[in-house]
């Protein structure tokens, strides 16, 4: 009898804790459940997948994890940590955190403050606004950029800013402006003040400035 319940207390602690191969997931409910291999020929059901609070993903098959039969009951399991160490980031520095995918999809946070995001296609939902507050700003794109917006507005209070300010824009190339210019200030065209400039008079001499 006392050998009995030696082997049983010792099979339920071989068992308790136990690496894992992920089958499948079930990503509906509010906890996702795995199915797992914990032994050479063993499959279980149902083991919740614990997830620390704001983050979440569903691990491809094949993942790798650790799974805790609670109480040592096999129907209670629960499996932490699950990921695809052929996917996974490799040659982070200390301290350096990255989020990844398998399709290359990456979001790093470096040393020295540095953050790097890596993907095809970057979309930002903000139903009200938003907001970036830098020294220094640079957009490279390679075919184009758009804004489709009904105003636009550059160097001014508008859209809450704290104070206004004056803005210089300097544009290489060829702009072409379908619809009105209006303007406070001198417009130069090709060295010319549209403002202030005279032609040749009729009988000499030059014209007075355009009226206003």
């Amino acid at each position: 009898m006392h050998e009995r319940l030696l082997r049983s207390l010792r099979t339920t602690m071989y068992t308790l804790v136990g690496r894992a191969v992920l089958y499948a997931v079930n990503a509906a409910p509010g906890c996702q459940t795995l199915q797992v291999q914990v032994l050479a020929d063993e499959t279980q059901d149902d083991v919740e997948h614990v997830e620390p609070y704001g983050f979440t993903s569903n691990p491809l098959p094949g993942a790798e994890g650790v799974v805790l039969n609670v109480g040592g009951r096999r129907g209670s399991a629960v499996g932490f940590n699950f990921g695809n160490r052929s996917f996974r980031v490799a040659g982070l520095k200390s301290g350096e955190v990255c989020i990844y995918t398998d399709e290359g999809d990456k979001i790093t946070l470096m040393r020295d403050r540095h953050m790097k995001i890596e993907t095809l296609h970057l979309e930002i939902d903000a139903e009200e606004d938003t907001t970036i507050n830098t020294k220094k700003y640079a957009v490279n794109a390679s075919e184009g950029v758009a804004y489709n917006t009904p105003s636009y507005q550059l160097g001014s209070a508008g859209g809450g800013c704290a104070a206004s300010m004056e803005a210089d824009m300097t544009i290489k190339g060829n702009t072409n402006q379908d619809g009105s210019i209006t303007s406070t200030g001198d417009q130069v065209a090709a060295g010319r003040s549209t403002a202030h400039h005279t032609h040749p008079g009729d009988s000499g001499g030059t014209t007075g400035e355009p009226n206003g």
